[in-house]
């Protein structure tokens, strides 16, 4: 089903004049075709999306790394933390998956996902799931150099790492991109490595994945090449 105006007025601001940015998510907007490549089509945004949505190039990426090194019979994949749907839309993409899964508490932010999916081509592709999946709140995690993740609000690295390998062993985990490696370094089983990767846009970092579980990143790099 379309969405409407009147849909969009609802669900958010429409964000497309300049004046239409609060100081605070201006300098995001400006960075709007780096975030989305589709922007002028209709994207939909929430004001806390601007500052937690994986700019475009970055979301295909991880989908890409994670297409390339996941063990062939792995089918299903769910994004926990969807937000406007930035990964979860480079996952269906990659067309990797059988399944794409993806969770989002808030129903404005579900809503701006379902309809950024719809501009993607990728809606049918995504099994949307309106649920919480912990709570998320913004923390400030650009003003220390090294980012303690025993302090991240509301669950640490610990938290989780212990609830979502119950489930799959193969866990993909995206953090500040200032986080202590040292810390992320306890969780490599003995005698194995740990895949920590940074993606960058123009020299500047953007996030920090880290890859539990076995993604064999000598196949994706070999691919890559």
């Amino acid at each position: 089903m379309r969405s409407t105006a009147n849909d969009t007025q609802k669900v958010l601001s429409t964000w497309s004049p300049c004046k239409h940015t609060s100081p605070k998510t201006a300098r995001y907007w400006f960075q709007r075709f780096k975030i989305w490549d589709k922007y002028d089509k209709g994207i939909w945004m929430t004001e806390d999306a601007w500052f937690g949505v994986t700019p475009e190039p970055i979301a295909n990426k991880i989908a890409a790394h994670i297409a390339e090194s996941a063990l062939k019979e792995k089918t299903v994949i769910v994004d926990a933390f969807a937000g406007v749907g930035g990964n979860a839309i480079a996952l269906a993409r990659s067309g990797r998956w059988e399944r794409v899964f993806a969770i989002e508490k808030d129903p404005k932010t579900l809503k701006c996902a379902k309809h950024n999916a719809e501009i993607y081509g990728v809606a049918n592709k995504i099994f949307w799931l309106a649920g919480d999946c912990f709570e998320t709140i913004r923390t400030s995690y650009g003003e220390d150099d090294v980012f303690d993740l025993t302090k991240m609000e509301p669950y640490n690295l610990e938290k989780l790492y212990r609830s979502f390998t119950k489930y799959s062993k193969e866990v993909v985990l995206y953090l500040p991109r200032n986080s202590d490696l040292n810390q992320i370094a306890r969780y490599v089983p003995e005698g194995q490595k740990l895949e920590v990767a940074h993606y960058a846009i123009m020299a500047a970092s953007k996030a920090l994945c880290v890859y539990f579980g076995d993604f064999n990143f000598d196949v994706a790099e070999d691919e890559e090449k």
